[in-house]
């Protein structure tokens, strides 16, 4: 087991409020950031990563939508009042604004995706290139509502992932 990192032994002492509002900087799900919060304290942080895939699975339909309202569209800017911003710019940052190309087909998929789910498109960005986003955005376009709805917040969760690990840094 490896040792606890210095901000994972803060996180695991913070008040309950304190790191719930830490955790919902990662993934905005009141409920789910509870159920991550009731197994603290943690040891490592796979631990930690793990109650957030675990707790996950109890994601109601209202906080889901809570959650990716603090997304923007994949290839716009994020608006700093309704976006978590700093995240975003950076999570998104492997697509290349200056091709028209993607960005339109990125803006058409997105609406294309909003029209057939009711829901903004969401994927873990970082790491990954507008091109290769596109090619995710259409096969999650052939999903079941159910199937999308599991791999929307399996994609939430992945940022959170990403997140966490920035805040306890």
């Amino acid at each position: 087991m490896s040792a606890i990192r210095p901000g994972l032994a803060t996180f695991n002492e913070m008040e309950h409020d304190q790191a719930q509002q830490r955790l919902r900087t990662c993934l905005d799900a009141p409920g789910w950031a509870d159920r991550v919060l009731a197994g603290r304290p943690y040891s490592d942080l796979d631990q930690l990563e793990n109650a957030m895939v675990a707790a996950s699975s109890t994601i109601t339909d209202a906080e889901l939508e809570q959650a990716l309202a603090r997304h923007p569209r994949i290839g716009e800017r994020a608006d700093a009042a309704r976006h978590d911003a700093s995240h975003s710019t950076r999570e998104q940052s492997g697509v290349d604004r200056a091709d028209a190309d993607v960005v339109r087909r990125l803006e058409d998929g997105n609406r294309a995706y909003e029209e057939r789910f009711g829901r903004v498109f969401i994927i873990r960005a970082a790491g990954r290139s507008g091109p290769d986003i596109l090619q995710h955005l259409r096969r999650r376009l052939d999903n079941s509502d159910e199937v999308e709805r599991r791999e929307t917040i399996h994609e939430l969760v992945q940022i959170a992932q990403l997140r966490i690990r920035e805040v306890l840094a």
